[in-house]
């Protein structure tokens, strides 16, 4: 996530403000271009923003901006849909009529949101059910009071459609579920972007001529992903080696859950180390056999460092991040180790981004998917100017010992 600031007063502004704290404008975030941006209101419910990059444009806020208090995103007046461009892609919404929906629904949407946000700054091509029945993106957020015949409402994917039982957006019961099934992690962000991997497997890997390195890193999909979930959830010991070959314990159940997994981690890091670039974050430790960092590759809508720059940023950012949760007695923000198999599953994610169709508009991505294209071997690239640190094995060691202290302080 970039660092945003108020276009009137230069304040810091966040991803999920709605208006500036010390100017007290209205701020908005503009999709088209990509930024968070503080707003002038005009005629006819229509805004402006003196940002440079916004002169002559004009917005709508989101009609969920409006009425309901749900989104801060904008949309452009030449669109004729009342709903911005995350929105409308919710085709089933809460019952309003019972206690608590509409906080529930807030929480829903805005982890949706910043999944949104990352896929455009990957370049990935984000459809609605309505541009393109066939291969478009819908969301349904659904409770099991809501389902017929008294079925649960299971969180999933299928054919484009990624269902979300709202009752993970209660924080108690999402934490109760987690204790349950043994998890180390389980947000609301996590569940999104697992999902929206199930998504993209049928859109990029699928019918691609990828498929045959897919099933040599991850397994043959083909086999009964039923019987491998009736298996995993009658079974409450993972492997015990999935450590050695998987991202989490979850991902060892079906190569579609390794790549869900494992692309979920691709967008916690990415994410993550473009937000740590965005704060400046270095790391200029005492002793040399601890993790440094002196710059972070991976700037704002830049896709152009190589996967080994990449994971080479990443561990040093998970130690620090775990570090610190754990001076506040919090549990561990990344509380995983990548194997060396899971670091290629993770380089694969990488690849089939890099080498996917743009179909957004080209003033908004060409760049950034040029920045994105896959990277020579490191051995033909010139050298650059690296700090002294830990080689990936070494790091890779040191966040495995760090998971062995406690996590609960």
């Amino acid at each position: 996530m970039k660092a945003f600031h108020c276009d009137h007063c230069h304040n810091l502004a966040f991803f999920e403000n709605t208006r500036c704290t010390r100017c007290h404008r209205l701020l908005a975030y503009l999709p088209d271009l990509k930024a968070m941006a503080s707003m002038d209101q005009g005629d006819n419910d229509t805004w402006s923003s003196p940002w440079p990059q916004a002169k002559g444009r004009a917005y709508r806020l989101c009609q969920n901006y409006n009425s309901m208090g749900i989104c801060n995103w904008a949309v452009p007046v030449e669109d004729p849909n009342p709903l911005c461009e995350s929105c409308r892609l919710t085709e089933v919404i809460p019952n309003l009529g019972r206690p608590g929906a509409i906080e529930r629904w807030q929480r829903l949407e805005a982890p949706k949101r910043r999944v949104m946000y990352g896929l455009t700054q990957l370049s990935l091509a984000v459809k609605s059910k309505t541009q393109d029945p066939d291969n478009g993106l819908a969301f349904q957020f659904c409770s099991d009071e809501d389902t017929p015949d008294d079925k649960p409402a299971l969180t999933g994917h299928d054919a484009g459609v990624i269902t979300v039982n709202i009752a993970e957006a209660d924080d108690t019961e999402r934490e109760r579920r987690r204790v349950q099934l043994h998890e180390p992690y389980r947000t609301l962000l996590g569940h999104f972007r697992h999902e929206i991997g199930h998504y993209y497997w049928d859109r990029l890997v699928r019918d691609s001529p990828q498929i045959e390195a897919f099933r040599a890193l991850f397994g043959d999909e083909r086999a009964d992903y039923a019987q491998a979930l009736k298996d995993h959830y009658s079974n409450a010991n993972p492997p015990a080696d999935w450590q050695q070959s998987f991202v989490s314990a979850y991902a060892a159940t079906h190569p579609w859950e390794d790549w869900a997994e494992t692309w979920a981690h691709y967008l916690h890091i990415t994410d993550t180390l473009e937000t740590a670039a965005a704060c400046g974050l270095s790391l200029r430790p005492a002793h040399d056999n601890e993790p440094a960092l002196e710059q972070i590759r991976l700037q704002s809508a830049d896709r152009s460092v190589a996967f080994d720059q990449l994971i080479a940023d990443w561990f040093p950012v998970a130690y620090v991040l775990n570090s610190l949760n754990r001076g506040m007695g919090l549990p561990d923000a990344y509380p995983f180790v990548l194997s060396a198999p899971a670091i290629e599953k993770l380089r694969f994610v990488h690849d089939v981004i890099a080498s996917a169709p743009v179909e957004a508009p080209p003033e908004l991505h060409t760049q950034a998917r040029a920045q994105l294209q896959p990277q020579p071997p490191a051995e033909q690239q010139p050298p650059a100017e690296q700090p002294p640190q830990l080689q990936p094995e070494a790091q890779s060691q040191l966040l495995a010992q760090q998971q062995q202290l406690p996590t609960s302080l």
